[in-house]
């Protein structure tokens, strides 16, 4: 592997990049106050901006580091993030990636998120040479899993009662995608 860091990615209506500081009041507006967004996710939602910009400020502080990747998800049309998505955790013998995102409810249901996670795959695979990238939701958020599917990403297996998030204890439904498969869609 060769680590990158949070590069820029674009694709035809996004741009994935770094947070900056400034993003903190659109990030706590499109989607980190919003407890149905968190609803399955690790962290609960922010009960101020300024812990929105604290968490950015220690994001921002690991921008260095080239194997943090943490991509702010934003819209060309309105020129703010609307979600995130990252690397939650690395496996250095296995070369693997485990990704982890969220997007505010005004956008669901438009591929918005389909379109970051395909691009964050090919990122992966083709600049940070990945051998597979995987991705797990709990077993109550069927959108996740439809995103995951929408990116050619395969069923692994469900790790009962492996997680922990806001509605407690729940079920990982795991799915990946190997860069052979990956290099063969293409």
């Amino acid at each position: 592997m060769q680590h990158k860091g949070t590069q820029i990615i674009t694709t035809d209506r996004l741009i994935l990049r770094p947070f900056s500081l400034e993003d903190a009041e659109p990030m706590y507006r499109n989607w980190a106050s919003d407890s149905e967004v968190t609803k399955f996710l690790t962290w609960p939602a922010h009960s101020s901006v300024e812990v929105t910009r604290a968490v950015i400020a220690n994001w921002v502080s690991q921008l260095n580091d080239p194997a943090n990747y943490q991509w702010a998800i934003e819209l060309k049309d309105i020129h703010e993030p609307i979600g995130s998505i990252s690397v939650v955790r690395i496996n250095e013998k296995t070369e693997s990636f485990d990704i982890g995102y969220c997007i505010g409810r005004k956008w669901w249901g438009q591929g918005i998120t389909s379109e970051a996670l395909t691009a964050v795959i090919g990122f992966l695979f083709n600049i940070v040479h990945a051998t597979s990238v995987r991705a797990c939701h709990d077993s109550h958020n069927p959108n996740s899993e439809r995103v995951m599917k929408k990116c050619g990403m395969s069923y692994e297996g469900t790790w009962r009662k492996a997680g922990v998030n806001n509605q407690g204890i729940c079920d990982e439904v795991w799915y990946s995608i190997l860069r052979t498969e990956y290099e063969s869609e293409r």
